[in-house]
């Protein structure tokens, strides 16, 4: 069985020409090559990786590694096998093993999991959206596990993944009571906006709402339990309903929002926040087309009924992804099976289920359909 050596090889060859001439010639292969393209991009932006300069139908490895803001260490790898021309692509070759199987060109980010021996119940999410994720992708000789610690690395390249785009404004909000944080598009406006309501997790999550700006929305996050700037305890929601209720109108009617193109969205308990936001202001709802409690079919019937009882049940779509958790995020973001919910008065572990490769597929098509809509209804 032959062995290939990853070194770059190479030859040269005398010619002996007429009249005494003699030219030399050189054959040579370049050291072993892996690029990503664009090396930055939007977390919801997919990118092109490939290795090239290599020996035919040899056995590699492609690495993702990365730390979070906290410097927890995520990782994910692949088995590939090149090509005849000494090439892999992520983007239309299939992995044989590792982290994801098949042909899943971003299979390296929604792959990412912590490396062995992390803290117990991570969760992976942004919490400084001006920053990016930074992702060291390397090369490998053989089919090897990162961890293995004796693999030989061939070539590397590095990638920034970021939720803001140039030019979005971020502005943070404490108006009337609200603790939120705007993020504006590029530009005059008026924009579209959507509201952002995240679930009983607490605390102020942003990066949904700057991808929306990047997008050309206006977008508004708010924090309504687990932020010490609310009223406490911080594990319970001390806000009423008009809080909600100023918060849509303080978006609505923003000088650089266009008024009648609010929209809102909701994750978990966010989605029982949309509806009653949605009731209480009198907002026109045009369609509820995302239902973000996927496997829950208990909410999903609340949900159908709330809309039956305003005869609006005809406007109600429900989308289903067999094999995805709850918490359907921007795509390519790894899916955290279960997580530590709190530590105080006790340590709770919250398994939010899923699988790996389905769930990266849901919220794949599952952001696709929600732009599409927003573009539909908003922008339209």
């Amino acid at each position: 069985k032959k062995r290939y050596s990853m070194k770059y090889i190479t030859q040269q060859y005398i010619f002996l020409l007429p009249a005494g001439a003699v030219r030399w010639r050189s054959s040579y292969r370049p050291a072993p090559l892996l690029t990503a393209a664009p090396a930055r991009a939007l977390i919801d932006e997919q990118i092109s990786i490939k290795g090239r300069f290599l020996p035919p139908h040899c056995p590699v490895t492609v690495c993702a590694r990365m730390h979070s803001e906290d410097d927890d260490l995520w990782e994910a790898f692949a088995h590939y096998n090149t090509n005849a021309d000494g090439t892999v692509n992520l983007t239309k070759d299939h992995s044989v093993g590792g982290s994801y199987l098949g042909c899943e060109p971003m299979g390296l980010f929604w792959g990412l999991q912590p490396a062995p021996g992390a803290r117990e119940g991570l969760r992976l999410r942004k919490k400084n959206v001006e920053i990016p994720y930074v992702v060291h992708m390397s090369l490998l000789e053989g089919h090897v596990s990162p961890g293995e610690g004796q693999s030989t690395e061939l070539a590397a390249v590095t990638t920034e993944r970021w939720y803001t785009a140039p030019g979005v404004k971020r502005i943070k909000i404490r108006q009337n009571g609200i603790v939120g944080t705007l993020f504006l598009p590029p530009g005059p406006g008026p924009f579209p906006a959507m509201l952002d309501l995240w679930g009983m997790g607490g605390a102020l999550v942003e990066y949904r709402s700057a991808l929306f700006a990047s997008r050309g929305y206006a977008s508004l996050s708010i924090a309504y339990i687990g932020h010490k700037e609310l009223p406490g305890p911080q594990n319970r929601i001390n806000v009423g309903a008009s809080y909600f209720n100023s918060a849509f109108d303080l978006l609505r009617d923003h000088r650089q929002v266009c008024a009648d193109r609010v929209g809102i969205i909701g994750l978990s308990f966010g989605v029982y926040l949309a509806l009653r936001i949605a009731t209480e202001t009198g907002a026109k709802v045009r369609q509820k087309v995302q239902c973000l409690f996927l496997n829950l079919q208990l909410d999903q019937y609340i949900i159908e009924e709330t809309l039956r009882a305003a005869d609006k049940s005809q406007l109600f779509t429900r989308l289903s992804y067999p094999g995805a958790g709850h918490l359907i995020e921007p795509p390519y973001s790894p899916n955290s099976r279960i997580s530590l919910w709190s530590v105080k008065p006790k340590k709770l572990i919250t398994l939010w289920g899923g699988h790996l490769a389905p769930h990266a597929a849901a919220q794949e098509d599952a952001w696709k359909k929600i732009l599409d809509f927003m573009e539909n209804n908003l922008r339209r």
